[in-house]
C-alpha cells in the first residue's frame, strides 16, 4: 500500500507457514531506507536472508481483521485499512483451483501475463542468498481507504505504490491491494528446511 506521506507498506499475514501463523511488515520509508518487523529473531533471519533490507526491528506484528477492515499494530507502525469487493482480476483469480494456482509451475507460466497487466509484479524469481521463490495469487481485492502514523508521525492518505518497492526481484500492485497468495521457496544450496 502506498500513502500519501510516500511511505509504502507490504504486509505479510500468514495463518500458515513453516514457522506457525505469523505476520510481518516490509516498509519502505520516503527517503528510500528498507525496513523490516518480524514477531521473532528467527522468522526475521529467515526474512532478511530472502528479500534486501536496510533495518530489521524484531517487535510483535499484531493484526486483527473485521469485515474488511484491517488494523496492524508493529513497533513504530500502527496502520488501518479498508478492502474493497474483487474485481474481474479478483474473479480470475479465484476461478483458478488453489493448487494450481499456488504451484511453481503455474507461477512460471503466469509470470508474463502478470508483468504485462501488474507493471513491476513479478511471479517468480531469484531471492536473496541463492533462494528461489514463486508467488501464486489466489484471490486480490482493492485497497479503498487508509491511515496511520510511523513513529507518532502521520503517514497521509492511501495513494499509489509509486516508486515500487525494492525489497526482492519484483514490487507490488502499484494500485494497492490485498492478494492472497501461497509463496514457495527453494532453499540455497547448504541451506536446511524450517519448521
Amino acid at each position: 500500500m502506498g500513502t500519501s506521506g510516500g511511505t509504502r507498506i507490504v504486509l505479510g499475514h500468514w495463518p500458515r507457514s513453516p514457522f506457525g501463523p505469523l505476520s510481518d511488515v516490509m516498509l519502505e520509508r520516503p527517503d528510500g531506507e528498507r525496513l523490516l518487523l518480524a514477531p521473532t529473531a528467527e522468522t526475521a533471519e529467515f526474512i532478511r536472508r530472502t528479500y534486501t533490507y536496510d533495518t530489521v526491528r524484531v517487535t510483535p506484528v499484531r493484526v486483527s481483521v473485521e469485515d474488511g477492515a484491517w488494523a496492524v499494530s508493529a513497533g513504530p507502525l500502527d496502520v488501518r485499512f479498508r478492502t474493497g469487493r474483487r474485481g474481474p482480476l479478483g474473479r480470475v483469480l479465484r476461478a483458478v483451483p488453489g493448487p494450481v494456482a499456488a504451484h511453481p509451475a503455474w507461477c512460471a507460466v503466469t509470470d508474463l501475463s502478470v508483468r504485462f497487466l501488474l507493471p513491476g509484479v513479478r511471479t517468480r524469481g531469484s531471492a536473496g542468498g541463492g533462494r528461489r521463490e514463486w508467488y501464486g495469487a489466489r484471490d486480490l481485492h482493492p485497497v479503498t481507504g487508509l491511515s496511520g502514523t510511523y513513529e507518532g508521525a502521520d503517514l497521509g492518505t492511501l495513494a499509489p505504490v509509486d516508486p515500487p518497492v525494492r525489497f526482492g526481484f519484483g514490487s507490488v500492485p502499484r494500485d494497492p491491494a490485498l492478494t492472497r497468495i501461497t509463496t514457495t521457496i527453494e532453499l540455497g544450496a547448504g541451506e536446511r528446511a524450517v519448521g
